[in-house]
């Protein structure tokens, strides 16, 4: 394997009240907010088709997560034995990449009003993608 790096640029950010890390639930249906994911002008003919009321997945970038863990205790439950990030949905791991699947409750422009979304404040956002009721994922 070599170590080739990759380019992602940000499509978007997310505009929350959650601040930071510790506000944040571990998965939005744990009591998240609906928060404000704002697409950069350039891209946004790329929300043509999204509607109020779709299930979309919106993949970030954890930005405020450590990249050089690779055990964790799940949720943060030291009473839970160490186990690899690749097993968990920790945000912290080598590419810190986060996968929300939400509703879209509202569109002004290229902006969506989701949720609920645990993602906190200036989280990147680097794609969108449909939910897809027919895939095994949905």
């Amino acid at each position: 394997m070599t170590d080739n790096g990759y380019t992602v640029k940000p499509i978007g950010v997310v505009h929350s009240d959650l601040a930071g890390r510790q506000a944040a639930p571990h998965q939005g249906f744990e009591g998240a907010p609906y928060a404000w994911v704002e697409v950069n002008p350039a891209v946004a003919e790329g929300l043509e088709g999204i509607t109020a009321g779709a299930e979309i997945i919106l993949v970030t970038w954890l930005h405020q997560s450590r990249r050089d863990q690779l055990q964790v205790h799940p949720r943060r439950d030291l009473n839970r034995p160490l186990t690899g990030v690749f097993a968990t949905r920790s945000p912290d791991r080598p590419n810190p990449i986060g996968l929300h699947r939400v509703r879209v409750m509202e569109i002004m422009g290229n902006r969506l009003k989701v949720g609920p979304l645990e993602a906190i404040e200036g989280t990147p956002v680097i794609d969108i993608k449909p939910v897809l009721p027919q895939s095994a994922d949905a």
